[in-house]
């Protein structure tokens, strides 16, 4: 039964295939073993063609297919998403855009993502703090959390100067939205960041 669903979800992929998106994305860094170069739009369209379904979503997330990665962070049923998962799942992410859709289409849905996010932007792991940081937004937007004190998240203050662009995207991000709690906070956070106004440096005028 699993066999047949994915070998339906692989034509369904290949009649869809944009090759000109493939090559693109591929000429900037998102390297997959197998890309079809479908829009995360019709990612999400044929997910709804299939029951969610926690062991389809780990043969899903297992195979270095972009759509196929994408497509189990869309079929995984969140209540049975345990930490132990969460965590697995959390240390073989292979780049940004799957860092970005594992955060929005599943782990901003579980219970504990607040701890998790939390505990992964304190790591000493540069892409789990990423995903953490990532995590952290994406729960701001989403609403799902009223306020994160900035003293619970110790590095942000290295991270957002950091030459890793994904790191600094991250916590720059997170900065942002927690700033965005009070004009007291902000003012807080901007008087921290002034001492890089003047900095020869560009990624500390940009903070």
């Amino acid at each position: 039964m699993q066999e047949d669903i994915i070998k339906d979800i692989r034509k369904r992929c290949r009649m869809a295939m944009n090759g000109i998106v493939s090559t693109n994305m591929r000429q900037r860094g998102l390297d997959y073993k197998l890309n079809f170069g479908l829009s995360v739009q019709q990612i999400k369209d044929l997910a709804k063609r299939y029951q969610p379904d926690s062991e389809l979503a780990e043969t899903l997330w297992a195979d270095n297919t972009r759509e196929l990665k994408i497509l189990a962070t869309l079929l995984y049923p969140t209540d049975s998403f345990t930490k132990e998962k969460v965590y697995e799942w959390g240390v073989s992410i292979p780049n940004q855009e799957i860092r970005e859709q594992v955060c929005a289409n599943l782990l901003q849905n579980v219970a504990f993502a607040r701890e998790i996010a939390l505990e992964w932007a304190n790591s000493t792991v540069t892409d789990i703090r990423t995903t953490g940081y990532w995590l952290l937004a994406r729960l701001f937007i989403a609403k799902k959390t009223e306020s994160v004190a900035v003293e619970l998240v110790s590095t942000i203050w290295d991270d957002v100067i950091s030459e890793n662009i994904f790191l600094r995207n991250a916590a720059l991000l997170t900065l942002k939205h927690i700033g965005r709690q009070s004009k007291d906070i902000a003012d807080r956070i901007l008087q921290k960041l002034s001492v890089y106004k003047e900095d020869k440096d560009l990624i500390k005028q940009e903070a």
